[in-house]
């Protein structure tokens, strides 16, 4: 006799698979797999966006470029002075504007040091450079750009003077450091040129990659450990963020902002600068030095500082600053303007910020609050919204059509006028599965086509890696109320807001990708998979059955190729007998197979480079199993 198998949408993995199978039955695992009008279809491919760089003279070449560092945030749109697509990215070292597919370095710098003398030494067959400037202030993984040196012991100029610059490896004193080339000294030399220009990246709240206890002097308890001497990390108390970027527009200009660090601003029209320091714009005034995070209100047009400096010059990671509406660039409060600021109460620091349908949410470790403009004398008030509720980082939330979601340190929330905890079925699967010292890695992305929020994560799967970055996802389609699990390696992800015909991602080698086209994984194949609880044919679960047809129903490209596997047992813990996997394509009618068992459940996966599928209710025969 035919059943159908229907199972309701969704993933499930909260539950036992026999309880699921109860219950639902439910889908119970999932992998690059959406649900679509309640049914399961694989997600698009992704392909790799070619990055070409920028040579030593800052001209454009045809060679490619991956962006340096891990993408920790990245934003698009188009800019109507040249009407061109523009992607910032912001990763823990380097601030980027890619622009017709040119990656152009707009780190801000730190200092200029102008027309040394001959300050490269290089040694024969090495590539360590040693370069003396000095006073120079930096320190070790710092960046720096030359300019204008001149060949030294065999290495080209090219090279020397090469666009995205050199990381400092070691500081040998407060007047020289080492760098290393790409290519080795062909002798031993002194050079460089009596002109040469050396540029000093930012390091204020950078090169951080990983959060992680600090070490040294001043961490820890008093007493414990050796007298003068470091601490370990067993016994540090305080512990370093992952940098990140702040990254909002002002009209199509950029305002960007290192947590921990300054705000910085970059006009579009010239792609071939820095951003620079708002507070070195003509008339600045009071600018928060240090700043977690910065962003703008809408529609009133204030620049705002979630945890910063102090007009006196203190930094409290629960202050609100705002500048005055219109000016991103004046700070103090007067009569005659709307800065201001408010301190938060809740907490013991500010993690994230998000825009809502008519207020500007900001996120404590501890509570949600909500900023409205109210215009003068007192310019915006403040609304607690929740307690025990605040998000996990700065970039695990997000605003959809008004409506802010996020990752809670434990659950998943959304405020839609109120804050509510969003039920999820994968809700313990996810976090039991993450790697907690890491949570603030996590980030959410938008796929507004198929209505889902996605959230990114450092999983188990990959803890032996000593800076491990999101390897896993866990997607909630608003639409459908539905939750989807699975495995992609992003650091960063953003939406196509009209500027690009799809959204795009950037993984931990630095590689940017347009995702949702195509079917495979950049020309690789692609393993799409879903997998259903185990159902009772009986629902009293007492009689055995005999299954020896599948009649798929699955709407199939021509290339493509499902695999069918059947899981039969007697008994929830006994040990499944698999049959298959049986290839299923778009001509498959039946299938025909013998598994037996009280409780079967079915797996369906494509491997190939050409599958594009969406499956709909599958039918099975399955008789009673007489006993011999």
């Amino acid at each position: 006799m035919y059943q159908i198998l229907k199972f309701q949408s969704g993933v499930v993995k909260d539950l036992t698979s026999y309880a699921a199978g109860k219950s639902g039955p439910f889908w119970i695992d999932s992998d690059l797999v959406r649900f679509r009008n309640g049914y399961p279809t694989k997600v698009g491919g992704w392909q790799k966006d070619t990055i070409f760089a920028l040579d030593a003279a800052d001209a454009v070449t045809s060679t490619e470029q991956t962006v340096i560092g891990i993408a920790r945030n990245i934003m698009l749109w188009r800019s109507f002075s040249d009407d061109k697509d523009r992607i910032a990215i912001g990763t823990h070292n380097h601030l980027f504007m890619l622009v017709d597919d040119h990656l152009y370095d707009i780190t801000p710098l730190r200092k200029t040091t102008s027309n040394l003398t001959n300050p490269l030494v290089v040694t024969d067959e090495s590539t360590t450079i040693t370069i003396t400037d000095s006073s120079h202030g930096a320190s070790a993984n710092d960046f720096i750009k030359i300019k204008s040196g001149a060949a030294t012991g065999g290495i080209p100029a090219n090279t020397i003077n090469a666009y995205y610059g050199y990381q400092i490896q070691t500081v040998i004193n407060a007047n020289s450091y080492t760098i290393v080339s790409p290519s080795a000294a062909t002798s031993g030399a002194t050079g460089g040129g009596t002109t040469i220009d050396i540029e000093y990246l930012i390091s204020e709240g950078m090169h951080v990659q990983t959060a992680a206890p600090a070490l040294g002097w001043g961490t820890g308890g008093w007493g414990n450990e050796t007298w003068d001497t470091p601490r370990s990390v067993s016994e540090s108390n305080v512990n370093l963020e992952n940098s990140q970027w702040s990254l909002n527009l002002w009209g199509e200009d950029l305002i960007a902002t290192a947590r921990n660090g300054g705000i910085y601003y970059f006009d579009v029209s010239d792609s071939a600068t820095r951003a620079a320091l708002v507070s070195s714009e003509a008339g600045a005034s009071d600018v928060p030095a240090l700043n977690r995070i910065t962003t703008i209100s809408f529609p009133d047009r204030h620049a705002i500082s979630a945890g910063c400096t102090s007009l006196a010059g203190v930094f409290d990671p629960m202050l609100v600053r705002f500048s005055t509406q219109e000016d991103f660039t004046k700070w103090t409060p007067t009569s005659e303007n709307t800065a201001g600021d408010q301190r938060l109460q809740i907490g013991t620091k500010i993690v994230s910020t998000s825009a809502s349908k008519e207020e500007t949410l900001i996120s404590t470790d501890e509570a949600i609050y909500g900023m409205s403009f109210i215009g003068p004398p007192f310019t915006f008030s403040f609304r607690l919204l929740g307690t025990n509720c605040g998000s996990s980082g700065k970039n695990s939330i997000i605003s959809v059509d008004g409506n802010v979601y996020w990752m809670g340190k434990d659950t998943f929330f959304i405020y839609d006028g109120a804050v509510r905890e969003i039920p999820c079925s994968v809700k313990f699967y996810v976090f039991e599965r993450m790697q907690q010292d890491y949570i603030d890695k996590c980030f959410a992305g938008h796929n507004k086509e198929f209505n889902e929020v996605t959230w990114w994560y450092p999983s188990t799967a990959n803890s032996d890696d000593e800076n491990p970055e999101p390897d896993s996802y866990v997607s909630y389609n608003y639409f459908e109320d539905t939750w989807m699990v699975g495995t992609m390696d992003r650091t960063c992800w953003s939406d196509s807001f009209g500027a690009r015909q799809n959204p795009v991602a950037i993984d931990k080698d630095g590689y940017l990708y347009n995702q949702e086209t195509g079917t495979s994984a950049d020309g690789a194949n692609m393993t799409a998979s879903i997998e259903s609880s185990y159902i009772e044919l009986d629902p009293a679960g007492n009689r055995n059955f005999l299954i020896d047809k599948v009649v798929p129903d699955a709407t199939m490209e021509t290339n493509s190729n499902l695999f069918l596997t059947v899981n039969a047992k007697k008994y929830p813990n006994a040990n499944a007998v698999a049959k298959g996997p049986f290839t299923i394509t778009q001509s498959t009618q039946k299938t025909s197979l013998r598994a037996k068992g009280r409780q079967v459940n079915f797996k369906l996966e494509s491997t190939g480079t050409q599958d594009a599928w969406v499956l709909g209710d599958f039918r099975i025969n399955a008789t009673e199993d007489s006993a011999r």
